[in-house]
């Protein structure tokens, strides 16, 4: 299903979207970690997962997006990166994803080599743009694919100066170039990560005013380690308000402090976005999702007493008496709050 259609459908309910990006691991155990997150994640039967493009280990994500549907039957998006590919390279990975079922990705321009413009790293006649990969995947594939992209409220890092901001006409030329990837076919928005929710909120805001329509989902990183923490607002140039830099400068040394802080920081976000009328979530769990799990149970949107999961298709014709609902192929676990 796509998730543009899944979102719609939860949203005709009244209900809130909630979803998880996890990223491929560096590492066998790596592995066996993040397909045990998986694993637990089924059981609060997100909207969708995604599964973050490493360009240098390609493969993994095509296996590990292939995962998520076949065995975890997850509502799967993978994201799919351009620069330094061709569309034939690209085509190959689209239609190993199709096959198996994947029917989202995320269109990004992606990283060329560190010391490399991303126009250089594309040769003639390739992609060099999130733009170019949402036009191709449309002409090419038609609606096979629900295509999502990125936003950024405080504008691209590419366009953010030393001061840590982006000047007014380069803000509204991001705006602008957000609003051709959707005339060029996406379906829905998810935001770079934020700790201002003002931010994000006039982002919101300005979309609509330049008339972008679609969905736009926030992308939240909870806080769950201080160094983390550190590289990711680096890496992203992502504004970190005062009080939010202050509080956890007090509590850097106290991993339990900080994951406590975290929780409550992004429990109050998450609040604010939702009384704004935006009923949608996706939560960057940087492959530990015990965070963004308390945060959805601070809201009320899971339960993690009791949480239903439901059971693999290829089990589902094979339930054993009392391991599930009479008719409903739904496991229910219990679960400790721990």
């Amino acid at each position: 299903m796509k998730i543009i259609d899944r979102v719609k459908e939860a949203w005709s309910e009244d209900k809130i979207v909630y979803s998880f990006e996890f990223m491929p691991p560096r590492t066998p155990k790596g592995m066996k970690l993040l397909l045990d997150s998986l694993d637990r994640i089924v059981m609060f039967q997100p909207s969708f997962c995604d599964i973050t493009w490493r360009a240098s280990s390609s493969e993994m994500t095509l296996e590990i997006a292939r995962k998520m549907k076949t065995m975890f039957g997850l509502e799967t998006m993978m994201h799919l990166t351009c620069v330094g590919s061709t569309p034939e390279r690209i085509d190959s990975a689209l239609d190993f994803v199709r096959s198996h079922g994947v029917e989202n990705i995320l269109a990004l321009r992606g990283d060329p080599p560190e010391g490399e413009e991303a126009l250089d790293v594309a040769g003639s006649g390739d992609l060099s743009c999130a733009l170019d990969l949402v036009s191709h995947i449309r002409e090419t594939y038609g609606s096979s694919f629900g295509i999502v992209v990125a936003g950024y409220p405080e504008a691209h890092p590419d366009v953010i100066q030393a001061d840590g901001s982006a000047t007014e006409e380069d803000y509204q030329k991001d705006l602008a170039y957000l609003k051709k990837k959707v005339d060029a076919g996406a379906d829905l928005i998810i935001s770079q990560l934020f700790y201002d929710t003002d931010i994000f909120l006039k982002f919101v805001n300005d979309c609509r005013q330049i008339g972008i329509t679609c969905p736009i989902v926030p992308g939240i990183l909870p806080i769950n380690d201080y160094r983390k923490f550190l590289r990711m607002t680096t890496l992203c140039k992502t504004k970190v308000p005062a009080d939010v830099r202050d509080a956890l400068q007090s509590i850097k040394d106290d991993p339990v402090a900080v994951r406590k802080y975290g929780i409550h920081l992004g429990t109050e976000m998450c609040k604010k976005i939702l009384a704004h009328g935006i009923k949608a979530l996706h939560l960057y769990t940087l492959n530990s999702e015990k965070t963004a799990i308390e945060i959805l149970k601070n809201l009320g949107l899971v339960d993690v007493s009791k949480v239903a999961r439901p059971l693999p298709p290829s089990a589902q014709c094979k339930q054993e008496e009392g391991t599930a609902t009479e008719n409903s192929g739904v496991l229910v676990v219990e679960l400790s709050s721990a």
